[in-house]
């Protein structure tokens, strides 16, 4: 019986200490995030075999060895020789792409009527296409587009080698318009740097499906160079660890940018000009006929994603969370994590200066270019701990011709969202902010001439000649602008929502990362957050109680065991 009684009173005082532990994990002032969450040492750990490389996964999956085609086996002098024979065969291809976003680089939005896509929209990083044409199509899925004039009828102008190349040698270069070179060539002009010829007849008889390499060499290298623009998406992608993203691990699952943007008739799904920012769709289902957008995580995790019998009401807790916060905010804990730092602003306004008559740069402690002649100055970020806002896939741009605020900072696109529409979650986003120039008559952002076509002088080219009253001009004339000739630089931010680098379960956030005063979400309005939204009065009322049941429960278990001894003596 005295056994009994004693381990009842030490029962009691164990439910007094949880009761006070669950009141300080929840109630203390302002206790200190746990910090970034490191690579679980588990991904070096290499348990997973190693995958077949891009070749032997083409020749396992096709059924066609394209080296055996009478078609590809000339000698080709141009890309649109290559299309024109491919199209011999996949006679439908050319017509699909002429209906995708990457031919036309045009997109109208449902929501407000804006004309988007790359053709008409400015960023803060390289600006605008206008007048850069020869340059800017490095990154467009055709031929020759170096004026306003493209023939974008022309089914031999797609080019079907940029996503299937599987050699890795295949590579457009700036200024050529969207061409590789066909012959030796210097490049970047003046540099010493040679770049040989194409082997097109070898790369069109080893193409084969797309792979990270063949998307990201437009995706990884957006913005002028590796890890400029979005931030979760450069070069260290192309053969990822699993701590950097757990999908794409080389060793492991080994997704294509494909596996999530699942392709119909060459349209690619996913898209920052309307992004889905809340998915209620579910999992998507073989043989079933769905419309929605197969790049979420639902579509593939479903709204309950969080599985485990064992900690039931855990587990019913992080799927409840699914409900206001986007998977995203939990399971990418940093950006820029693959070794590759991403570029977080750029000052256009610095541009133009030289030394001794000549252009130059400057380069930061790390090796990277903090300042540069042709483009200004720049500031680069690792482990980039994202900016959360509300999104729920409205999204509205600062076009050409839209006013700017001269005396604040202008964004280049606004994404929507509250706590109140049902419509949105929680969401990581890079901020990127630029300095840029505007026009001081009509108040709207101006699009500099850059780069012109390789080889030709062009005197208006600001990269040629480093003076921006020509360089605006002539790209105002090419984006329909007026210009009155005057001209100032205007603050800009741009908002780029986080969705690749998803760490591994074990990485994700932990609770007090966000459920802190200065925790994650700490400017994120609309909801009340236990441990950031305390009141201190009632916080005091918390204490007391917790310190009460402590108190009541050992003096309780020490009477208990007091009256049990003197019983038993």
């Amino acid at each position: 019986m005295r056994e009994k009684h004693t381990r009842g009173a030490l029962l009691g005082l164990l439910a007094g200490a949880l009761a006070l532990t669950v009141h300080l994990s929840w109630s203390a002032n302002d206790p200190a995030p746990a910090p970034a969450a490191a690579p679980a040492k588990a991904a070096e750990g290499g348990k997973a075999a190693p995958q077949p490389g891009s070749v032997q996964l083409r020749a396992a999956r096709t059924t066609a060895d394209h080296s055996k085609f009478k078609e590809l086996q000339q000698d080709f002098k141009s890309g649109p020789e290559v299309t024109k024979a491919c199209l011999s065969c996949h006679t439908e291809a050319a017509k699909q792409v002429h209906k995708t976003k990457h031919w036309t680089w045009e997109f109208l939005n449902p929501d407000n009527g804006q004309k988007l896509g790359k053709k008409h929209v400015i960023n803060n990083f390289c600006t605008a296409v206008p007048s850069n044409y020869a340059f800017c199509t490095a990154c467009h899925v055709g031929y020759g587009w170096k004026d306003a004039n493209y023939d974008f009828k022309s089914e031999t102008n797609v080019d079907c080698l940029v996503c299937h190349d599987t050699t890795g040698d295949y590579k457009k270069l700036p200024g050529l318009a969207g061409h590789p070179a066909y012959k030796q060539m210097e490049f970047p002009p003046k540099s010493g740097r040679q770049v040989p010829a194409v082997d097109l007849q070898e790369v069109a008889q080893k193409v084969g499906a797309t792979s990270r390499a063949t998307c990201g060499a437009c995706h990884f290298l957006g913005g002028g160079g590796d890890a400029v623009k979005h931030g979760d998406l450069d070069t260290s992608l192309k053969n990822p660890k699993r701590y950097l993203d757990v999908h794409m691990d080389a060793n492991g699952l080994n997704f294509s940018c494909g596996t999530c943007h699942a392709t119909k008739g060459h349209n690619i799904p996913g898209s920052r000009y309307t992004p889905t920012g809340k998915d209620d769709g579910g999992t998507h289902m073989r043989g079933k006929v769905d419309e929605s957008n197969p790049a979420t995580c639902q579509s593939c995790h479903g709204g309950k994603p969080h599985k485990g019998k064992q900690n039931g009401m855990i587990t019913d807790k992080l799927n409840e969370h699914t409900e206001k916060i986007a998977c995203q905010t939990c399971h990418i804990p940093q950006y820029a994590r693959g070794n590759k730092p991403t570029k977080m602003s750029w000052d256009w306004s610095t541009a133009g200066k030289l030394k001794d008559g000549k252009p130059f740069t400057v380069k930061d402690s790390a090796g990277h270019e903090s300042y540069a002649t042709i483009k200004g100055n720049f500031t680069y970020e690792s482990d980039v701990v994202p900016d959360y806002m509300w999104l729920n896939g409205k999204v509205k741009y600062t076009l050409l011709g839209d006013p700017v605020n001269p005396n604040g900072v202008t964004e280049i696109n606004h994404y929507y969202g509250s706590a109140e529409d049902g419509k949105s979650r929680i969401w990581p986003v890079k901020i990127f902010r630029g300095k840029q120039p505007y026009d001081l008559e009509t108040k709207s952002l101006l699009v500099p001439h850059t780069a012109a076509e390789y080889g030709v002088k062009d005197d208006a080219a600001f990269w040629q000649n480093f003076k921006w009253d020509a360089a605006l001009k002539a790209g105002a004339e090419a984006a329909g602008q007026p210009f009155g000739g005057k001209f100032d630089f205007v603050k800009t931010e741009m908002t780029w929502p986080i969705t690749h680098m998803v760490a591994p379960k074990e990485d994700a956030l932990t609770c007090t990362q966000c459920h802190s005063r200065s925790g994650r979400l700490q400017k994120v309005e609309g909801i009340y957050m236990p441990g950031r939204d305390g009141k201190p009065w009632l916080d005091w009322i918390g204490w007391l109680a917790a310190l009460g049941t402590l108190a009541g429960v050992i003096f309780h278990g020490g009477l208990r065991i007091y009256l049990a001894n003197r019983k038993a003596g």
